[in-house]
């Protein structure tokens, strides 16, 4: 496979692991809503935000959303990773060169993004997809570092319409699109998008209630199943030649209906005959001119609530694709995405002048992306209940596009959001989920008002490093923060629930106990009498795990005093803080 390379990448490869996990610290001040939402805006550097939020999130986040810097060398932008390499040292921190020829603007770039997508992966669930727009500057180049990056993914390139006017390029064909990419992950399903407004109009037929519905053909006209099945499902339908009226049973007089291919041989029904009978006043037989035949139809209804009030939830004996195969719910009602996205609800222009309205008249983000944008990738996502995560937050409009598809959808999303820039994070990001949160005020001659979106999020901001220049746990580090740090770097996996000193059992995972004896330095106080050594005293009080556990007890602490003999006979395993800590 071919492999991209750059200056510069064989620092940046392992980058990531040298990163300091940080402490984060939460802003009543400037947070806004509910505070318990579960909703994050991180202010900071994302490369050190992610590796902070890292051990608390890693494996659970369903999507995530980025738009990086585009490199068009018009831009302002400083991700200073403080790393060693002379060579990285001389690019990263300066303004990016403006000649469209500079190469170096380019090894800059992909050595600025690597460690970041490298610590996004690590969030994803398995059935978790990734998002990034971008345009042609580094699309090539940006296609190789996610193939690289995300390996055994599915990955797709979607052209994206956002300026139906095109760009100023003079001397150039006028840009109007640019690309979002897709990394789906091996277990991801497409959940499908909403219904246009030109699908929604095939369901022309109302029922007594004003309910629209489309009518379907009861035969399955492809797919070549098991003789079996295709026995079960070919019977005959029968008409009363004076009504609509149909049976399954044979009465004399009526008609009899079976169903058949296109090659006018016996085919059969999408609906077992149980299923027929019990909904056979629902059917609907029309006559067909063209070969003299008649047809069964069922119904299909626009609204899939009321589609589950009229059909059954046993999908023992019928075979249709619009209802689940497990569960015999009806399928929301859906479209497959296709591999070009346009339309004007997802321009740059429409963006802005949004932004505009929600700032009173003031766009203070230039090039936002559109609501409905995020939307739609959510939409395809199709958990409800997902984790979203965008760690180039700019003005917040996946905050507030998962905000508003909750108010709509009675969803419970929840999103984090990073932004590096101080006066954007606070200014712009905060200040626009706190608006659409509360409600805002149009503007303009006429008063407009829009009503407050609900929920609520917790403005962060990265504290001090968990390990000092010397490798000693910081001071200012409690208990729960190094309990997540310990957990994660011996699990690989998020701490269950925040950790209480009051137990030194911080939490269960794939057959270990993992357990932490910290408390934080006080002068004049020695490590055992602290309780931060493995005497044998606290080996005989350390709580049980739950009964029928057979694993491995981890015990992290900064010294032991028990001898080895006995740590095996207990299958004890000691860890030394921080020295035996995975991942610092």
């Amino acid at each position: 496979m071919p492999v991209l390379d750059w200056i510069g990448k064989k620092a940046v490869v392992n980058h990531h692991r040298e990163v300091p996990y940080r402490l984060v610290h939460c802003d009543g001040a400037r947070s806004a809503g509910d505070p318990e939402a579960g909703n994050l805006l991180v202010h900071g550097d994302n490369l050190e935000a992610l590796k902070a939020l890292l051990p608390y999130y890693a494996g659970k986040v369903k999507a995530i959303y980025i738009d990086p810097p585009y490199n068009t060398g018009n831009e302002n932008w400083v991700y200073n990773d403080n790393t060693n390499s002379p060579e990285i040292r001389s690019w990263i921190g300066r303004v990016v060169g403006k000649e469209a020829d500079d190469l170096s603007r380019h090894d800059k770039w992909l050595c600025m993004m690597y460690p970041r997508l490298r610590l996004l992966k690590d969030f994803l669930t398995a059935d978790g997809a990734f998002f990034a727009s971008i345009d042609a500057n580094e699309m090539s180049n940006f296609e190789f570092l996610v193939k690289e990056i995300f390996g055994g993914f599915k990955i797709i390139t979607i052209p994206v319409v956002n300026n139906m006017k095109g760009r100023n390029d003079k001397g150039y064909i006028s840009t109007c699109h640019e690309y979002l990419i897709m990394a789906a992950g091996k277990d991801f399903v497409s959940a499908g998008l909403p219904l246009t407004q030109q699908q929604q109009a095939v369901f022309k037929y109302a029922d007594e209630e004003g309910y629209k519905f489309d009518l379907r053909d009861l035969r399955r006209r492809g797919g070549d199943d098991d003789g079996a099945k295709r026995v079960n499902l070919s019977f005959p339908i029968y008409k009363d030649p004076k009504s609509n009226n149909l049976s399954i049973d044979a009465i004399d007089g009526w008609i009899e209906i079976i169903p058949l291919k296109s090659d006018g041989s016996r085919g059969r029904w999408r609906w077992g005959k149980t299923r027929v009978e019990k909904f056979i006043k629902t059917l609907v037989p029309s006559y067909v001119k063209k070969n003299k035949k008649w047809n069964i139809s069922y119904k299909v209804y626009l609204d899939s609530n009321r589609e589950s009030l009229i059909f059954s939830d046993d999908p023992s004996d019928y075979d249709d694709d619009d209802y689940d195969d497990e569960t015999g719910d009806p399928i929301e009602r859906t479209t497959k995405p296709k591999s070009f996205w346009w339309g004007p609800e997802l321009s740059t222009d429409n963006a802005g002048k949004a932004l505009k309205d929600i700032f009173g008249g003031t766009k203070p983000f230039e090039y936002p992306k559109s609501v409905s944008l995020i939307q739609k990738i959510l939409h395809l996502v199709g958990d409800k209940n997902a984790l979203i995560l965008d760690s180039f937050a700019g003005s917040g409009t996946t905050g507030h596009a998962v905000l508003d598809l909750n108010r709509r959808d009675d969803g419970n999303r929840k999103f984090i959001l990073v932004e590096m820039e101080g006066a954007i994070a606070q200014d712009i990001t905060a200040k626009r989920l706190e608006l659409v949160i509360d409600g805002y005020d149009r503007g303009g001659d006429i008063t407009a008002p829009v009503d407050g979106l609900g929920g609520g999020f917790r403005f962060c901001t990265l504290g001090e490093a968990l390990f000092d220049e010397f490798g000693d746990i910081a001071a200012a580090v409690s208990f729960p923060d190094l309990a997540a740090h310990v957990f994660f770097a011996e699990t690989g996996a998020p701490i269950p629930a925040r950790a209480d000193s009051g137990s030194s059992l911080i939490g269960l995972h794939d057959r270990k106990a993992v357990y932490l004896l910290f408390e934080p330095a006080v002068q004049g106080v020695p490590r055992e009498a602290a309780g931060n050594v493995l005497t044998p005293d606290a080996l005989s009080h350390l709580p049980n795990p739950p009964e029928g556990f057979t694993g491995q007890r981890i015990v992290f602490a900064e010294g032991c005093t028990v001898s080895s003999e006995r740590l095996k006979a207990e299958a004890v395993i000691f860890k030394q803080i921080p020295y035996q800590i995975e991942g610092i």
